[in-house]
């Protein structure tokens, strides 16, 4: 049965971020993801993730200056020194906060450069090493350009050619159903070509980003054919339509049917 993490840099930011892990528990999650935690000392995320029984599913390794518009380091020529910087600090974080899965974004820069190309696989290669070492998993994720534009990993099919030049057991697929639905289509077959490399799932409505219970996904039926290869956190990134409590009708609606 699908297990559902709550993701908190989109849901219950009703509240400050640290409040968060209180309401996702109340609301009967029990694991939580979110994308950045550097704004606080990663003990103070420990503890809420303590006091409030919750498990850490994944966050994201730093993504470089956010605001001025880098969106990950990984396929930037000539940040490989920032990339490695980046890749210890989101281990020392994970160690304490207890992520078993860390997500590398890719960074805005043209997928058609081999420059570019060959920056990714090499930072990848060296993330999925070094988070080896540590008991970690490193995830890329394609992400659809109408959300991110230039984003360099756009594609569920680019990501599985960059997984097989990267050619290292410790790099997953990080599949988030929206994007993956925007860019590639033919989901429940998709779920079958890349099942064996999938290490998290992320799920929101198509195309609005909202509660997996509208738009051009079935989910129920997605999810069962999902759960005959996956068992993990399924994280709920999604921007909640009206107030995130008002909307978690399909998380019980989804448990009564189960």
């Amino acid at each position: 049965m699908p297990r559902f993490a709550a993701n908190l840099s989109m849901m219950f930011t009703e509240v400050p971020f640290l409040d968060r892990f209180a309401a996702a528990a109340s609301a009967g999650f029990k694991a939580v993801e979110y994308a950045f935690p550097y704004d606080f000392v990663p003990q103070q995320i420990r503890e809420q993730l303590d006091a409030h029984c919750l498990a850490q599913a994944l966050f994201n390794m730093p993504p470089g200056d956010w605001a001025v518009g880098e969106r990950g380091l990984a396929s930037l020529p000539g940040r490989q020194g920032d990339f490695a910087v980046s890749v210890d600090l989101a281990l020392a974080y994970a160690e304490v906060i207890g992520s078993p899965l860390l997500h590398v974004m890719a960074g805005i820069a043209p997928a058609d450069d081999p420059q570019c190309r060959r920056t990714y696989v090499a930072n990848i290669r060296l993330a999925a090493e070094a988070a080896q070492a540590r008991g970690r998993k490193v995830l890329i994720e394609p992400i659809n350009r109408h959300d991110m534009p230039g984003y360099f990993l756009s594609s569920v099919a680019q990501a599985m050619t960059i997984l097989n030049e990267v050619d290292h057991p410790n790099a997953w697929l990080l599949l988030d159903l929206y994007h993956a639905q925007m860019t590639d289509g033919d989901i429940t077959h998709l779920i079958e070509r890349v099942a064996p490399r999938i290490g998290h799932v992320q799920l929101a409505s198509v195309p609005d980003r909202h509660e997996p219970d509208r738009g051009e996904l079935y989910y129920p039926y997605v999810l069962a054919r999902l759960d005959r290869h996956y068992r993990g956190w399924i994280g709920c990134e999604y921007r909640p339509a009206a107030g995130t409590t008002a909307g978690l009708g399909w998380l019980e609606q989804y448990r009564r049917d189960r």
